[in-house]
C-alpha cells in the first residue's frame, strides 16, 4: 500500500552529531525495484566521493531494495556487486526483504500476503515470463520460485543488519520504540515501526537514519532523518552524505535519466 506522510516542521535539533574523522557515510533511501534510479545514484555517489578528500567509504542500504517497482532482482544483483568496488557496502532489513524471505518457505498464506504488498512486482522480475505467472496457481508460484530467486540472492538478503551504529548515528529501516535502548529493540518495530516513532520527538541517544515511511522530500527532525520519498512513483531516490558533522544529499531521478539519454 503507497502511504505518503508528510513532514514535520524541524525541532531545534542538538549539535554534535558527528561521523567518525576519516569515515564517509551514504545511505540510500528505499529502492523498491527501481534499478535505473539505484543506477543513476551510485554513479552520483561515486563521483561525489571522488571530488572530496580521501576517506573510508561506507554505503549503507536501508532495506526495501524489492517490490513495488519493476526490477527487484536486478537491484539485489547490483547491490550484491556493489562490494567488489566499495567492499564496505551494508544491508539492513527491510519489513519486504522480511516477507519475500518468509514467502520463499513455500507457504501460500505467506506468498499471498507478500504480493498483497507489492511482492507482485518482484515475483514478475524473476518469473520472466508474465503469460505463465498469470495462469500460474498460488501453490505452483509458492513451488516454483524457490528455484527460480537464486541461491545468492536469498543469502546476501538473509545476511542483512537489523541495526548499524556508526559515530553518533544509528541507521534502521523503519525506526525505533522511543524509550528502548538500541540493543533492545524489537525486530518488529526495527522492520514496521510508524507514528510511534516518527511522532516522537524525544532525544534518543543518537541521530536515526530511517527509510520506510514515504515524505515528499528528507525529513529531517531534531532526533531522526528519514529518506524514503516514495522512489518507485515519485522518480526520485536520495542518498544521504555524512562524513565529520557534515551532512548532504544527492537526489538521482527519471528527468535526469531521460536528459542522459
Amino acid at each position: 500500500m503507497f502511504w505518503k506522510r508528510k513532514s514535520k516542521p524541524v525541532q531545534a535539533a542538538r549539535g554534535g552529531f558527528a561521523i567518525p574523522d576519516g569515515q564517509r557515510v551514504y545511505a540510500v533511501g528505499d529502492i523498491h525495484g527501481r534499478d535505473d534510479l539505484f543506477a543513476q545514484l551510485i554513479d552520483m555517489i561515486r563521483a561525489d566521493h571522488a571530488a572530496r578528500a580521501p576517506a573510508r567509504i561506507t554505503i549503507i542500504l536501508l532495506g526495501d531494495l524489492i517490490d513495488r517497482g519493476p526490477d527487484s532482482a536486478e537491484v539485489i544483483n547490483r547491490a550484491i556487486s556493489l562490494r567488489a568496488e566499495f567492499p564496505d557496502t551494508r544491508l539492513l532489513i527491510g519489513n519486504h526483504e522480511e516477507c519475500f524471505l518468509a514467502a520463499l518457505g513455500g507457504d501460500t498464506r505467506r506468498l499471498r500476503y507478500f504480493m498483497r504488498i507489492g511482492g507482485d512486482a518482484t515475483v514478475r522480475s524473476y518469473w520472466k515470463d508474465d503469460a505463465s505467472l498469470a495462469s500460474a496457481s498460488f501453490e505452483e508460484v509458492a513451488e516454483q520460485l524457490q528455484q527460480r530467486v537464486p541461491a545468492e540472492h536469498v543469502t546476501f538478503l538473509g545476511m542483512g543488519e537489523d541495526v548499524i551504529e556508526i559515530g553518533d548515528y544509528a541507521f534502521v529501516h523503519a525506526g525505533i520504540r522511543p524509550g528502548v535502548p538500541l540493543e533492545k529493540q524489537s525486530l518488529a518495530d526495527l522492520r514496521w515501526i510508524r507514528d510511534d516513532f516518527l511522532d516522537n520527538l524525544g532525544d534518543h541517544g543518537k541521530m536515526i537514519v530511517h527509510g520506510h515511511s514515504i515524505t515528499n522530500e528528507p525529513d529531517e527532525q531534531a532526533n531522526r532523518i528519514g529518506i524514503d520519498i516514495g522512489a518507485f512513483r515519485s522518480g526520485s531516490l536520495v542518498a544521504l552524505g555524512l562524513e565529520g558533522v557534515t551532512r548532504w544529499f544527492l537526489f538521482a531521478n527519471e528527468e535526469r535519466a531521460e536528459c542522459a539519454a
